[in-house]
């Protein structure tokens, strides 16, 4: 997932673009709206605008397109994607071409509309974690492909993608796109893990093979679906992760043959009449501390500053 999980998720208002009505009635209504739900993207909408006031009903919110509502003199009004807008019939000549213009700098772009009318446009802008682009280069090490999977537009979640060194992408997903998604990657490649923290991306950290939430900024939903969470957010804990299980399996495997092949060297020797008492001894307790002496090594795969664990 991009919001969240490669950016820091507290993206920030850069521009806003009154497009019909007057500026302080846009503002008003948009924080009403961006109000009612917990996106990163609404909650930078909100807090760089004056507290909301507005009195709404009937209130839905359309996970990957947005907000709807009735305001208190009847007009259906919404705060949403580029999707919604097309749903409403508000995408005009040029709102698209305002959308067009900031979705080429990487910009998530949330419009504000009244029935087909699109009233405001708000333009946020997230940063890169820093070890966003180390984490990527990590995967790709351990020869695993990264993907990314994004809500946004194809221009803004490219830009970040290129940024972070991810050439796959795939824009412009709703919940049940990004599960489908998932379930083409494991078609394709096998074994697929999901990195995320929203509520919209839930179903994907489900349905793949080991999900990864974010656990600092992370919904309690994305929480709960995800097996593994990331307690400080940061992506690079993903590769570590990934490390310290492909030495847990080598252990196993060193641990498994060294006991099997000791009994079995034993048995051999007390099938010839060679065997004494303290082989005995040696091929169960000696057995059971070497297994456990080389499973300690692992202790040093898991070290990491404090508060730099998974």
């Amino acid at each position: 997932d991009k919001t969240g999980t490669l950016t820091e998720g507290r993206p920030r208002l850069v521009e806003r673009r009154t497009l019909a009505g007057d500026d302080a009635a846009a503002d008003a209504l948009a924080a009403a709206l961006a109000a009612q739900t917990e996106h990163p993207v609404s909650r930078a909408i909100a807090a760089a605008l004056p507290a909301a006031t507005l009195a709404l009903s009937a209130v839905q919110v359309r996970h990957g397109r947005g907000v709807e509502a009735t305001s208190a003199d009847g007009r259906a009004v919404w705060l949403g994607s580029r999707r919604l807008a097309a749903e409403r019939g508000a995408l005009t000549a040029e709102v698209e071409a305002a959308l067009d213009t900031h979705e080429a700098l990487g910009r998530s772009v949330t419009l504000l509309g009244e029935g087909t009318n699109t009233l405001a446009l708000f333009a946020v802008a997230d940063t890169l974690k820093p070890g966003a682009r180390a984490a990527v280069a990590e995967l790709k090490a351990l020869g695993i492909v990264p993907v990314m999977l994004s809500g946004d537009h194809e221009a803004a979640a490219r830009a970040v993608a290129a940024e972070a060194g991810i050439t796959e992408v795939s824009a412009g997903l709703l919940p049940e796109d990004k599960l489908g998604a998932i379930e083409a990657l494991q078609r394709r490649h096998g074994a697929t893990g999901m990195a995320g923290d929203g509520l919209n991306d839930a179903p994907a950290l489900a349905r793949s093979d080991l999900g990864f939430a974010m656990g600092a900024a992370g919904t309690d939903v994305a929480i709960e679906a995800a097996d593994v969470v990331v307690m400080n957010d940061d992506p690079r804990r993903i590769a570590e992760t990934v490390r310290l299980s492909r030495a847990t399996h080598a252990v196993l495997v060193q641990n498994i043959t060294l006991a099997l092949g000791i009994k079995a060297a034993f048995l051999a020797l007390a099938v010839f009449d060679d065997a004494t008492m303290w082989m005995a001894v040696f091929a169960d307790m000696g057995a059971s501390l070497i297994v456990v002496f080389n499973g300690l090594r692992l202790l040093r795969h898991g070290r990491a500053p404090a508060g730099d664990r998974v």
